[in-house]
């Protein structure tokens, strides 16, 4: 008996090798959360978060954003005194960080919508009758009045004025 050997094809796939770079999504976002200190990826934030952030790096992003350190300490649930007392360079704890993170992609969501971080800050600071004659920046003490204040810019890009 003589056996034929069927032909058979491997079926192999041959990529292309890839090189896989995160692109920032923002700059404006990590110029709000530090400028040139090396942030420029999602995973150098994520990293600021669970490290905590240097209070001269709050600072900045308080001035960035016009706001004072009162404003900024309330945000964060810390004293302005206990704020002040921190040195420079000295690490604030991990929560205070997850706090900046959210202000800087809020202003940056802002930017967005309003099309000049200007005209946002001057939105964040006018008291509106869609939060009660509250000023938006008055509700980022929680992460409630931070989703409040999202939802709305939602609304302004898409036209929904209430």
């Amino acid at each position: 008996m003589s056996y034929k050997k069927k032909h058979t094809e491997e079926f192999v796939v041959n990529e292309p090798v890839g090189l896989y770079i995160t692109k920032p999504s923002s700059n404006l976002f990590y110029w709000l959360l530090g400028g040139g200190q090396n942030i420029t990826s999602d995973y150098d934030v994520l990293q600021l978060s669970r490290n905590g952030l240097p209070k001269n790096m709050l600072l900045m992003l308080a001035q960035k954003i016009s706001i004072t350190i009162q404003e900024l300490a309330n945000i964060m649930h810390i004293s302005e005194r206990t704020l002040q007392r921190y040195e420079g360079d000295a690490i604030v704890k991990s929560e205070y960080a997850e706090k900046a993170v959210e202000l800087a992609r809020l202003y940056t969501r802002g930017e967005e919508v309003f099309g000049s971080i200007d005209k946002f800050k001057l939105w964040m600071k006018t008291p509106l009758i869609v939060f009660k004659g509250e000023t938006p920046l008055s509700l980022l003490d929680t992460s409630a009045g931070f989703n409040i204040v999202f939802r709305e810019l939602g609304r302004i890009e898409h036209g929904i004025f209430v």
